[in-house]
């Protein structure tokens, strides 16, 4: 099993996983009245979140004499100078409300944990309203939703400065003219909380072996003769190390082909030998795997009919994590999704990391049509698979496309897509549909294909032709 390789690609702060939240050493961090810090309760819950509001910083261009100290005009640069805090390990910024854009750039600076260097001024993603769910629905009418740029996952720091510079009106000079910056700006600072093991597989024994193959006895049972035959041929030909962590539920082993389609007919009640076009299913790490904390998402779950079409994102957190690291910035996006973003749980149904990995998002069983926030206005029949990084001007790892051909070969083939066709998809409302289009897109699409944005990314959006093909012929077409 390739899961947790380590990389030998750096991160900007600290390499360095867990730390716990506590001031650093020498640190004073904010502690004013308006920095509102999450509590953590170490046997609760892991991690926990800074949210610092922003104010107005110096820029006599566009600061009134009138205005009272410390109020934040609509037009004015605003920010956070330097400053001490608790640690963190992904940045962010939201606002109030989720259906005001921000028209500006988002820049932020951070310092490593036990260093004085400061790093460079990084961006964050400001257009990210399409990663969202679709108007009308439940979740968007929560009345918790903020407006949010995409998280940045910056190691472990303790220092932290940032800057929101609003755009200038079409044929205008910003020297003269900004536009407004949305109400209720917040730097969230995310700690992702411990790793729950360094490995899926560490600290195993027989009697987590053992209870490896009682889970799939139970999920046998009912099913009939067949589908148990198979699933015990599973377990005979599985790697160990995969089954000690199936045992512990960090895992779910991956299985032929042929296994995969006889426990398919067996649960759809058909003749066994009807060749359905469905993938071997890849090795999947559950959420328990990669971490997620249950009490911080809805109870409740959101399904659709079918899974028509796969949305294929980026996640724009950037690139500068290792494959070891990524459960933890996958807890990062989960804690900021819901915690700061008011979302009901992780927006992307899945997740693949550079090294190919490939976790289980949004809650609700891999095997599911679950309901997602991860394409606005086609949340309905359809997934979202995000790859962890940014791949405008970086290309993506051979080893995530591949991931996102065998995830899109067995999940798609599961309600009988055919991934190197086209589907029609009804628009939920969206800048490129309207509510109601009826839109036909390939069965597995970019997620500019229903929205306009440049996610997932021009490098990767150009390696979906090759995913299609790919997952195609894992599915026997």
């Amino acid at each position: 099993m390739r899961a947790f390789i380590t990389s030998a690609i750096g991160v900007t702060c600290s390499a360095a996983l867990v730390l716990p939240n506590a001031a650093p050493a020498g640190a004073a961090p904010d502690t004013s009245a308006t920095a509102a810090t999450e509590a953590a309760d170490p046997a609760e819950v892991s991690g926990s979140t800074q949210s610092l509001p922003l104010s107005p910083l110096p820029d006599a261009s566009t600061r009134s004499t009138d205005a009272p100290s410390g109020t934040a005009e609509p037009n004015a640069v605003q920010g956070l100078t330097r400053r001490d805090v608790h640690p963190f390990s992904l940045v962010g910024v939201v606002w109030d409300d989720a259906d005001v854009e921000l028209h500006g750039a988002v820049e932020v600076r951070t310092r490593a944990i036990g260093s004085d260097r400061w790093s460079d001024w990084q961006d964050l993603e400001t257009h990210n309203a399409e990663h969202a769910a679709d108007p009308g629905s439940a979740e968007r009418d929560s009345g918790t939703v903020r407006g949010s740029t995409a998280p940045l996952w910056v190691g472990n720091c303790d220092g932290v400065e940032v800057r929101v510079i609003p755009e200038a009106p079409d044929g205008h000079d910003r020297a003269t003219a900004r536009l407004p910056l949305p109400e209720g700006l917040r730097l969230e600072l995310v700690d992702p909380g411990e790793d729950p093991q360094q490995s899926p597989a560490a600290n195993t024994d027989e009697g987590d072996f053992e209870a490896a193959g009682a889970e799939f006895a139970d999920l046998a049972s009912g099913s009939g003769g067949r589908l148990a035959t198979s699933l015990q041929a599973s377990l005979q030909g599985s790697d160990r190390t995969s089954l000690q962590a199936a045992g512990r539920g960090r895992v779910l082993p991956a299985s032929s082909k042929a296994q995969t389609e006889a426990r398919t007919e067996a649960e759809a009640g058909v003749a066994p030998g009807s060749k359905p076009y469905i993938g071997p299913r890849p090795t999947i790490i559950t959420r328990k795997g990669w971490g997620a904390d249950e009490k911080l998402r809805e109870k409740s779950f959101a399904y659709t009919k079918s899974v028509k079409a796969a949305f294929i994102h980026h996640s724009a957190t950037g690139n500068k994590y290792t494959c070891s690291q990524a459960p933890s910035v996958l807890r990062g996006i989960y804690r900021y999704h819901v915690k700061s973003s008011g979302w009901r749980d992780i927006g992307y149904n899945f997740a693949v990391d550079k090294c190919g990995n490939i976790y289980e998002g949004r809650a609700g069983g891999v095997t599911k049509a679950v309901q997602g926030a991860h394409t606005l206005g086609f949340n309905t029949d359809s997934m979202g698979i995000a790859v962890l990084g940014t791949f405008t001007t970086s290309d993506p790892p051979a080893a995530a496309v591949n991931a996102i051909a065998k995830l899109t070969a067995w999940k798609l083939g599961l309600f009988g897509a055919n991934p190197s066709s086209r589907t029609t998809l009804v628009s939920g409302g969206g800048n490129r549909f309207k509510k109601g289009t009826k839109v036909k897109l390939n069965v597995i699409s970019g997620h500019r294909d229903g929205f306009a944005t440049e996610c997932p990314g021009t490098r990767l959006y150009k390696k979906l032709g090759s995913a299609r093909t790919s997952s195609a012929h894992l599915q026997g077409r």
